[in-house]
């Protein structure tokens, strides 16, 4: 691709002569002779220190934000956004063939975006699916390191939908992915918004910053569907440029609200009512999250266009999200649930749930990421030792910090509450304890993993899935 077709769309000052350039690369270690490296500010290392060495490599060109007084630099104003629209151009610019649903929050992406493929794809649309768990074009699923994937791979996956023929595609939107601009100029249909909660201060440093990255995914949509129960959600309808739409389980005023709401061990059943239209909506994941999630995925879908009966059919048939309130098979009688609750608001939500059906002890097991917002272990600590009758706290990825340090700084939490608890830092043991230990009609949280079947320690990723620990303990078992 020429220089000048690489840099349409952007605003820039510097002199140029076009040339032939074979890739864009924020990674001064990929880098060939007729590569443009852009200097990006990151968390750990700022890409503008290594631009003279870039430029000893033989790169043609560099993009900065700052004037390095260097020959062959390219100033941009934003180079985060420069890179994503760079990244679009090298592509062909694929997302000008797509449409796009979009939804944020700090929970319910993952549910909410699987809910919306099943329904666009009962109805004979090709779906792509961008998300935490795995991305999916159709039927096809491809690995995914993060929520929403950095710039270059995002737009290498839309131009395989394109070329796959897809119709739509839903994703999970991060909040770094919209405060980093990884989606350069994508334009949404329709964005929607679950809630936010505390998580990811560590990246943001404050809510406030927390929300204001949220936003930006209202800036580049049609419409937006708002949770109205959630504070911030109401601050987003004060606010947005885009014309919106609600839902609600607690005001009746909401465009799409949800009443007669049943809940048990299998699901979820509500009445979702527009104005004087009212149609039963089941779900087979249990928790008042899971009306909230159903009830955003159904008003997105109603919105583009597809029937109330359509929508209420295809989330009945919709099949489980891996991880999100999974129970794991025992052959006992005591249940393990496997979820992937790691916010304070996240393990309120899925204890909740299962208070709400048991019949025994609920036992809690959990940790807290390392290298993350330490502000929320002592919160999540909390709120565990108020909905369990019992704690196991245990590790989660504690990534390069020290395992038993995190755990401390949980443990100031629980003890604030009078819940027994036991500490066994090591995860897999901590799973055996749970399962040697279960008595009749518990049931078990393991919260944190949800779909992961991995474990960060240190720098290494190791497997650890959930499912197969469970299943070699329950074979110690009489």
């Amino acid at each position: 691709m020429k220089l000048i077709q690489l840099l349409d769309g952007i605003n820039y000052t510097g002199t140029i002569t076009d040339c032939e350039i074979s890739d864009v690369s924020c990674d001064s270690r990929k880098l060939t002779d007729s590569s443009v490296f852009v200097c990006i500010k990151g968390v750990q290392s700022d890409g503008h220190n290594f631009a003279q060495s870039a430029l000893e490599k033989g790169v043609p060109y560099i993009v900065c934000e700052r004037d390095l007084g260097l020959k062959n630099q390219i100033l941009v104003e934003n180079s985060h956004y420069a890179y994503a629209k760079m990244c679009a151009n090298m592509q062909g610019n694929p997302a000008k063939d797509l449409k796009f649903i979009g939804v944020t929050g700090t929970n319910g992406k993952t549910t909410v975006t699987n809910i919306m493929k099943a329904v666009l794809t009962n109805m004979g649309f090709k779906v792509g699916l961008i998300g935490t768990i795995r991305n999916e074009i159709g039927d096809t699923v491809f690995h995914t390191e993060k929520t929403t994937p950095d710039a270059a791979d995002y737009q290498a996956l839309l131009a395989k939908m394109v070329e796959a023929h897809c119709d739509y595609v839903v994703l999970e939107v991060s909040s770094h992915a919209l405060d980093q601009c990884r989606l350069a100029d994508t334009h949404f249909e329709v964005g929607i918004f679950t809630n936010l909660t505390q998580d990811h201060l560590d990246y943001h440093h404050t809510m406030e910053n927390y929300f204001l990255a949220k936003k930006k995914l209202f800036d580049c949509s049609d419409c937006a569907v708002i949770n109205m129960d959630d504070p911030y959600g109401k601050r987003l309808m004060e606010t947005i440029p885009c014309r919106y739409i609600t839902y609600s389980v607690e005001n009746p005023s909401a465009d799409f609200f949800a009443n007669e709401i049943e809940i048990n061990s299998l699901g979820v059943q509500f009445q979702m009512r527009i104005g004087d239209i009212a149609s039963k909506i089941h779900f087979g994941t249990p928790g008042m999250f899971s009306v909230k999630n159903a009830l955003a995925a159904a008003a997105a879908c109603i919105q583009i266009g597809i029937s109330v009966e359509k929508v209420a059919d295809s989330i009945t048939n919709a099949s489980h999200v891996k991880g999100r309130s999974e129970v794991v098979p025992t052959g006992r009688d005591f249940t393990i649930i496997c979820d992937y609750a790691h916010t304070p608001d996240g393990l309120k939500n899925i204890l909740d749930s299962i208070n709400g059906y048991k019949k025994g002890r609920v036992v809690a097991l959990f940790g807290c990421g390392g290298d993350r917002d330490n502000k929320k272990r002592p919160i999540m600590g909390q709120v565990a030792a108020q909905n369990a009758d019992f704690l196991i706290v245990t590790s989660d990825n504690p990534r390069t910090e020290n395992p038993e340090a995190i755990i401390d700084q949980v443990l100031v939490g629980v003890e604030k509450e009078n819940t027994p608890y036991v500490r066994i830092t090591n995860r897999k043991e901590a799973i055996f304890y749970a399962v040697q230990h279960a008595q009749k009609d518990d049931v078990i949280l393991l919260a944190g993993k949800g779909h992961e079947d991995y474990q960060v320690l240190g720098t290494e990723k190791v497997h650890f899935d959930e499912r197969e620990i469970v299943a070699e303990a329950l074979k110690t078992l009489s």
